[in-house]
């Protein structure tokens, strides 16, 4: 296409977007960075005097010829360098994801042994119960502030006046907006979408949105349009035109501007750990692992989960006793609901849950069809006539599905795994939906820590595909902690 032919791009200006730009925005970069390093340094001289108090009470160590008066500082001091050494302070990780945790943590285990090292080498008298103490203490305690500051952070941001990433999207339109779309469904991540810039050949006289993003230049003025519209962050995703000498001439126009470049590839909802990236003839090829669906790990997950539920049951059996009493002497029928559904494998199973409606609410439910709140193939409504009175209360707070930790003894369901599907769902499943039958469904998932009812079909496939790809120790360990908020708070639950 000859450069006449071409459209004059669009010009966004930097207040259009209602939000902090440039400047202001990486303002609140510095100063969140700054709270760290503020709570960091309190925390490791908390866990100091701790270590000290611990090992020596109020008296000061008889005999010893190490001031500590002066090796408290310099401990502090050390860690501190330790975390930035680690870039334990990047805004590349701050904020998201669990490798800030991971890199806190090993800063402190580098240090730790490094003291512990050159403490032996050099024949140093320091006490290994105060240095124990302290790197204990100070470890878990700053794995506990970040994530406490996290949380403040992420409650901004859904507020909308958090530190967020300012981001150009560069593109074909039908990818920019299946990666606006993305971001946008974890407003936490401070991924905040300001612009986008398009091929020349889309390109029209008159200002153009995409979806509701303003589309603020073409492809060949991406350093003009994102200090224009103020954003630090370019994320490049597909397109025919952005060649890979064109995408490497970016980074080079990028250079020293402050405009961090993000690639996004066209490969989605694949877990960091799947994930290799090997460098062969200048390209940096991305390896992905396939998903692990037997081996060691199953039967570690397995053996977790068994002999969890046993502990819990028997923890619980005194509020299953009362919530079993409850639910008697509300209405009439049975204590416990025995429902068909299909577990891994395609194999059925009875799925054990307190009752919550009346005793003929699978009759009533075809005259309620017309009145389903939900998309796809599940039956929701939030003001269901059939719930009981205390069914509302068990279901606010998912109380009714204790008794599945039977099935999770037996071996039929997982602590957390994809939602357990009805026989009429998985028998109109296509090809991708029937994935979730890889695993075994689980008591709680993906969906219950990110909505639960108000998550649509689409969305909740979605998060159950991902966690059948991806699952691992780690991420079920994450998402147990995050059920207790969401059923605490009771969004999403009816």
């Amino acid at each position: 296409m000859s450069s006449a032919t071409l459209s004059t791009p669009v010009r966004v200006p930097p207040a259009a977007s209602g939000r902090p730009t440039g400047p202001v925005a990486r303002a609140d970069q510095r100063a969140y960075v700054r709270l760290l390093v503020v709570l960091d340094t309190a925390v490791l001289c908390v866990a100091v005097l701790a270590g000290y108090a611990a090992r020596f009470g109020d008296h000061t160590p008889i005999g010893s010829e190490i001031p500590y008066v002066l090796v408290a500082p310099g401990l502090v001091l050390t860690w501190l360098v330790s975390l930035k050494a680690l870039r334990c302070y990047d805004d590349r990780v701050l904020g998201y994801g669990a490798d800030e945790y991971r890199r806190v943590g090993t800063a402190s285990l580098r240090l730790a042994g490094g003291i512990a090292i050159a403490g032996y080498i050099a024949d140093v008298g320091v006490s290994r119960g105060f240095l124990g103490i302290s790197f204990a203490f100070g470890t878990l305690a700053l794995v506990v502030t970040r994530f406490a500051a996290r949380k403040r952070l992420h409650l901004a941001r859904y507020r909308g006046d958090g530190w967020s990433r300012r981001v150009l999207v560069v593109g074909d339109t039908a990818h920019v907006l299946e990666l606006v779309h993305t971001l946008r469904r974890e407003p936490y991540a401070g991924y905040q979408v300001v612009g986008a810039c398009i091929p020349d050949a889309l390109l029209a006289p008159v200002p153009q949105r995409l979806s509701d993003v303003p589309v603020v230049g073409s492809l060949r003025g991406v350093p003009e349009a994102a200090s224009a519209i103020g954003a630090d962050t370019v994320a490049v995703t597909a397109s025919g035109e952005l060649t890979a000498a064109r995408l490497r001439r970016l980074g080079w126009q990028l250079e020293g501007t402050g405009i961090d470049l993000v690639v996004a590839p066209a490969l989605t909802d694949v877990a960091g750990p799947r994930i290799h990236t090997r460098p062969v003839a200048g390209l940096p090829l991305i390896h992905v692992e396939a998903p692990e669906f037997r081996g060691a790990r199953k039967l570690v997950k397995e053996l977790v989960d068994r002999t969890a539920a046993a502990l819990a049951l028997l923890l619980a059996l005194p509020v299953l006793a009362v919530l079993a009493l409850a639910i008697r002497l509300d209405s009439r029928g049975p204590v416990l609901f025995r429902q068909t559904r299909v577990g891994q494998g395609g194999r059925e199973f009875g799925v054990l849950k307190f009752r919550t409606m009346v005793v003929n609410a699978d009759a009533l439910r075809a005259e309620l069809a017309a009145r389903n709140e939900t998309d796809g193939l599940m039956f929701k409504m939030r003001a269901d006539p059939r719930v009981t009175r205390v069914g509302r209360l068990l279901r606010k707070y998912s109380l009714d599905e204790l008794p599945q930790l039977v099935n999770v003894l037996l071996g039929q369901m997982s602590l957390v795994g994809p939602r357990p599907p009805l026989p009429s769902e998985v028998a109109r499943y296509d090809g991708d939906v029937a994935r979730r039958l890889l695993v075994k469904p689980g008591m709680t998932g993906l969906w219950q820590v990110s909505g639960r009812s108000d998550l649509s079909w689409e969305d909740g496939i979605r998060l159950d595909l991902y966690y059948v790809e991806n699952w691992s120790l780690a991420a079920d360990l994450t998402i147990l902690w995050k059920t207790f908020g969401a059923v605490v708070r009771g969004r999403g639950a009816y």
